[in-house]
């Protein structure tokens, strides 16, 4: 299943970050009766006209972690927000994995480039990106230097811990940030410490103390407070749902019984012609099992941020703001359950793991549009500069995608997204850490155009999935390709793998893909 195109959202542009699966399957009966009525109220339809792109708009980033594609037929508000706004189907992460993703989000760069590789160590996770100062330069900054009051919600990067001080006299505050109330290790929702501005602040497990509820509640407040001020506005929430254990909500804990996880065309299949999969097994019964499970907590995870959202939106227009605000959905990073004889995980440079949702809607965003063009992460930066009325930061990889909201597309746009994965999570103490080697793929680089994969792993294997053919990326057809295909798709890889710079990014990517249609 595509990204649906997030429809008209009231003037407000809101970006998901989600972690992104593959076409799913859509719930027993229609998506709107597989979510009960209490779920989320829908917010009502915003009018067919929608205002010119605000001066400055205020900015609303909802960055979720783990989501996937097959999670959105059961989020009413984000199918709302699809039909408010613009959905970007082919829109990549550049790692599926959480620190270098956000990381690169953070920063618009590649992870060559932030040397955010893993999420924890020597080469990844908080301290890492705070050592080398990267912090100094965020979209934060960017946004806090221009006049915004900026906040942030949620989960930061691996490593970071509420009391952790960096040497200074209280609990670590980055900069840019001018409300601050983050988390450490709070992937259960309950029984979690927050950073607030400064302060920890113990929960407990009571259900007023589920934390992505408890996260909505400051954003309200955070929402309502400012556009009181009439000062523009930035805010991240970023939730710790549905990443891993996928504790729902208490009054979620019993929706969907007997909901099974989508069995598509990759569902226990080893993809064709791939060398590291070579021999995988068939799942069993028992993990077939646990996948079901775990899908189904999932989807009543979810149930949270999807209320979320709908509150959200309600404040907006309640505060007379949605006219001017931007709303961003999206995630970290996809997820894989049960494809490709996989259990649960991410890592792969398959599009359940790196193809995730990005959605967008506000003043001046055409409703119910499609944008097909490749985008990434790394875009995100340069898109909220621009819409704050800033140049680009020179040190970004990435380029603002406001010209694809409305209207025709650029005549000339990028041909390829890269995704590069190295040193994969293999260390226990890693949140992400796959427990059987057989299930985490070799380093790897991988070109994602709007047609094609290509992958080229560290021990010198190829891969190329003709998603036109093939959408579900079951048959390598490395094998077909010319000497002189491969040649070219190799430099292509390497090009993009040490670019730095927009126009040095940009010149690459769109050199990786000039097979494409129309580039």
């Amino acid at each position: 299943m595509s990204i649906r195109t997030f429809g008209h959202l009231a003037a407000v542009v809101t970006l998901l970050v989600t972690a992104g699966c593959s076409a799913g399957q859509t719930p027993p009966g229609s998506p709107a009766a597989a979510v009960p009525a209490s779920s989320a109220p829908v917010t009502a339809a915003a009018p067919a006209a929608r205002p010119a792109p605000s001066a400055r708009p205020n900015i609303v980033l909802v960055l979720v972690d783990d989501l996937s594609m097959n999670l959105v037929p059961y989020m009413p508000n984000v199918r709302k927000l699809q039909q408010d706004g613009a959905t970007f189907t082919n829109y990549t992460v550049t790692d599926s994995l959480c620190c270098p993703s956000r990381a690169s989000l953070l920063k618009g760069q590649f992870p060559h480039n932030t040397g955010i590789v893993k999420n924890h160590g020597s080469d990844g996770g908080f301290r890492l990106f705070h050592s080398r100062g990267q912090e100094r330069s965020t979209f934060a900054t960017d946004l806090q230097s221009a006049g915004y009051r900026t906040a942030f919600l949620g989960k930061y990067l691996n490593e970071y811990q509420p009391g952790i001080r960096m040497g200074g006299p209280g609990p670590y505050v980055p900069p840019g940030w001018d409300q601050w109330f983050a988390g450490g290790n709070a992937y259960p929702n309950f029984d979690y410490k927050l950073n607030e501005n400064g302060r920890v602040v113990s929960y407990g497990s009571k259900p007023r103390d589920y934390l992505t509820d408890v996260l909505a509640d400051k954003a309200v407040n955070f929402i309502s407070t400012t556009a009181a001020t009439g000062k523009p506005f930035m805010i991240e929430v970023s939730t710790y749902t549905p990443h891993h254990p996928y504790t729902p909500a208490p009054r979620d804990a019993n929706l969907f019984p007997g909901l099974r996880a989508p069995r598509t065309a990759a569902w226990n299949r080893v993809p064709e012609g791939t060398v590291w999969l070579a021999g995988k097994p068939k799942l069993t019964r028992e993990q077939k099992r646990d996948i079901d499970e775990d899908f189904r907590l999932r989807v009543q995870s979810v149930q949270s941020v999807d209320r979320m959202i709908g509150r959200l939106r309600s404040t907006l227009d309640k505060a007379g703001v949605a006219d001017r605000t931007m709303v961003v959905f999206t995630s970290d990073n996809g997820y894989h359950l049960g494809e490709y004889s996989l259990p649960s995980g991410k890592q792969t440079a398959f599009d359940t793991d790196v193809n995730v949702p990005l959605v967008m809607a506000g003043p001046g965003v055409e409703a119910g549009r499609e944008a097909t063009r490749v985008v990434t992460n790394i875009d995100l930066r340069p898109t909220f500069a621009e819409w704050a009325g800033l140049p680009a930061p020179k040190e970004v990889d990435g380029r603002s995608i406001a010209p694809l909201l409305s209207g025709s597309a650029p005549a000339e746009w990028r041909g390829a997204a890269l995704i590069e994965h190295h040193d994969p999570a293999t260390d226990p103490k890693d949140p992400d850490y796959e427990r059987d080697s057989v299930n985490i793929p070799p380093s790897y680089d991988a070109l994602r155009t709007e047609t094609f994969t290509y992958i080229e792993y560290v021990d010198g294997a190829v891969e190329y999935f003709d998603r036109t053919a093939d959408p579900e990326m079951i048959k390598n057809v490395a094998g077909t390709l010319s000497p002189e295909r491969l040649a070219s798709l190799r430099s292509a890889v390497r090009g993009l793998a040490t670019c730095a710079g927009a126009d040095a990014c940009w010149a690459a990517s769109r050199a990786a893909g000039l097979d494409e249609p129309g580039r």
